[in-house]
């Protein structure tokens, strides 16, 4: 069994100080080329492997084993701290997401997220209380561990079109701090006066903000505004789906192949996994 402390040490010293890219692979090469490029950490991205699956994300369609195996895949593929994107924890009740959080823990993981979307389009999210008895279910399950993984707690407030997204992102995220939650997150602004707020509404807590689009923002601009952390969510797999559709359907509607233009040679990727490959054994 390997020893994942000094990975979870690693993460734990990332949020200290200073801000970091922890971008989001979907299956064991994306994970091991963001490694080559130098990235400290990854994340896990729920959609980027639902799609891959070739289901969708957010209606809970990918169930908890497949999630648990995958996540574990992609901890064993590299040597770097892994963060889990485990979407609402794979159950409603805290009691349950607290057993989940434990099975998740024994992947290797050197971080987790918990969001408080419930997959009901109806009620969208968690009523606060109980949103954060579940972050402290969450909190309760990796204290019991000993592990030293860090707790990510998400406000969805912007994704699921909440009529205050940014107060109610604050008031929820404040809860999840005194809840136990180690790091914050509201996936959805996009504007520097918002990311500004919340950074300085959860302070010292460290923020991660959500860079799914380009909104102009640059890692140096995110660093300036104190946010810690920088992930990309689905961004990176829609990247290559969009490229992948692009040229399918010049394929297909015109017969023409000008979508393979400016694709990366097939002997420098296959290269780049030989070696990879080698230095793996």
């Amino acid at each position: 069994m390997p020893d994942f402390a000094p990975r979870r040490a690693a993460f734990q010293k990332l949020h200290e100080r200073g801000c970091f890219v922890i971008p989001n692979p979907w299956d064991i090469g994306t994970a091991r080329y963001l490694r080559h490029l130098g990235f400290h950490a990854l994340a896990t991205t729920s959609s980027g492997f639902a799609f891959s699956r070739g289901l969708p994300d957010t209606d809970w369609a990918v169930p908890l084993d497949v999630a648990l195996r995958h996540i574990a895949e992609i901890v064993a593929a590299v040597d770097l701290p892994v963060n889990a994107d485990f979407e609402s924890g794979y159950a409603h009740h805290p009691e349950v997401v607290a057993e989940n959080v434990r099975l998740c823990i024994e992947t290797g993981v050197a971080g987790l997220s918990i969001e408080d979307a419930t997959g009901d389009p109806r009620a969208p999210l968690y009523d606060l209380p109980l949103a954060i008895k579940r972050i402290a279910a969450a909190r309760a399950a990796i204290d019991a561990s000993g592990s030293g993984v860090l707790l990510t707690a998400r406000a969805e407030c912007y994704l699921v079109d909440h009529p205050d997204p940014l107060q109610e992102s604050i008031r929820r995220l404040q809860a999840y701090s005194e809840a136990g939650a180690d790091v914050l997150y509201a996936p959805g602004p996009r504007e520097r006066k918002d990311i500004k707020a919340i950074v300085g509404a959860l302070s010292p807590k460290p923020v991660n903000v959500l860079m799914s689009s380009n909104t102009g923002l640059r890692v140096s601009d995110l660093a300036e505004l104190g946010v810690r952390r920088v992930s990309v969510g689905s961004a990176l797999a829609r990247a290559a789906w969009s490229a992948f559709i692009r040229a399918a359907k010049e394929i297909a509607e015109e017969g023409a192949f000008t979508g393979f233009d400016g694709s990366i040679p097939f002997a420098e990727l296959n290269t780049f996994f030989r070696e990879d490959r080698k230095n793996c054994q």
